[in-house]
């Protein structure tokens, strides 16, 4: 009982390679499971989404994001009658391009690769599914149904905008995928609020004046609440349900004001339909800017970030100078993609903490 611009099975563009049908999964069922078995996705929970990952287990990591922007994606889906097996698999994979380090090892591996065609993790993405897993014998990649990929390549948020592959002709992606971007960044700014009062980067008399936040302790009655890790959770529980509550509501009123009856409509659509009010944006905007300047730019943050940009640099010039170091399967690359773009995949796929072992084990300083 999908709306009749969802994503269905019947009207994709398929796969790459034919697959023989599953008895009992659908075709976005098994892009959801290709992702969750590749060893991209495992490797997630290795690595920073703001605070190092395996410092502080309390504190989200990639894969704790992934899932919740999937538990996030999936609950509006639901709401708008969408397909929910496609939304889940693009929230769950939008990330595994991510290096090591978060943004900060993301834009150090971007200048190393400036004279090489830099680096951008949503593009980084579409390197993996399409080509550096391999669980298939006859095929490079996941073999991800069209709009999986479509979903990933079009992925955007405020900090995201990637260029646009050429193989994608389509304005918008569905709205499937639309869910995603939407979801992230509701999920990144709940939870590395909740991450930062955790860590006491930021107490709570810091965000007097941030609506969503006084918005959040009035619906949940803080002061009645004597816990204060509960507190601090159930805000940030608390704005979560606000945007999302918005965002359902808001869409479904674009949607219709857009007079969207196909699937192709929705591609030819120049705005996002899957949005928030504008009143929401812009309070998520404020917090977002808060955020920025109190958390991400947080002094402690900052110098590790900073020693890991320096452990990147010179493991990338020490292993393009020592391609024997990498596995063979990467060195299988080589010449088809090049020592630098090999060297930067095979970087790029390191946890934090196994990017630290090599530095050690090959005596960078």
């Amino acid at each position: 009982m999908l709306a009749q611009y969802a994503i269905i099975p019947d009207i994709s563009r398929g796969r790459k390679y034919d697959t023989k049908p599953h008895p009992y999964r659908g075709d976005f069922e098994r892009d959801r499971d290709r992702i969750i078995h590749s060893q991209a996705f495992r490797r997630l929970e290795g690595k920073t989404q703001v605070f190092v990952a395996g410092v502080n287990d309390n504190y989200r990591n990639r894969l704790t994001h992934s899932i919740e922007v999937a538990q996030i994606g999936r609950t509006i889906a639901r709401a708008l009658n969408l397909n929910e097996s496609l939304t889940e698999a693009i929230c769950l994979a939008h990330d595994v391009g991510h290096s090591p380090f978060g943004h900060a090892g993301e834009h150090t591996i971007n200048e190393i690769m400036a004279p090489h065609g830099g680096f951008e993790h949503n593009l980084q993405a579409m390197r993996i599914v399409d080509l550096i897993e391999h669980p298939y014998p006859d095929f490079q990649g996941l073999n991800l149904m069209y709009e999986t990929r479509l979903g990933l390549a079009l992925h955007s948020s405020p900090y995201d905008k990637p260029e646009t592959m050429s193989e994608f002709a389509e304005l918008r992606c569905s709205l499937e995928g639309q869910i995603a971007n939407v979801a992230d960044r509701i999920a990144y700014n709940c939870h590395d609020l909740e991450d930062g009062l955790r860590s006491r980067f930021i107490e709570e008399p810091d965000l007097t004046g941030i609506e969503l936040f006084d918005r959040a302790r009035e619906l949940i009655n803080a002061p009645a609440i004597t816990d204060i890790v509960v507190r601090k959770i159930r805000t940030a529980k608390a704005v979560i349900d606000m945007l999302v509550s918005d965002c359902i509501a808001t869409s479904t009123r674009a949607i219709a004001d857009a007079n969207i009856a196909t699937v192709r409509d929705v591609y030819r659509h120049t705005d996002p339909l899957i949005i928030l009010s504008d009143d929401a944006d812009a309070k998520l905007q404020k917090l977002e800017s808060f955020l920025m300047k109190n958390m991400y730019k947080h002094d402690d943050l900052i110098k590790g970030f900073d020693t890991a940009s320096g452990w990147l640099r010179g493991l990338f010039e020490k292993l393009c100078e020592d391609p024997e170091q990498m596995p063979s399967y990467y060195r299988g690359f080589i010449e088809s993609e090049g020592l630098q773009r090999v060297v930067c995949d095979y970087i790029a796929g390191m946890t934090d903490r196994y990017c630290e072992q090599m530095v050690r084990r090959l005596s960078i300083a």
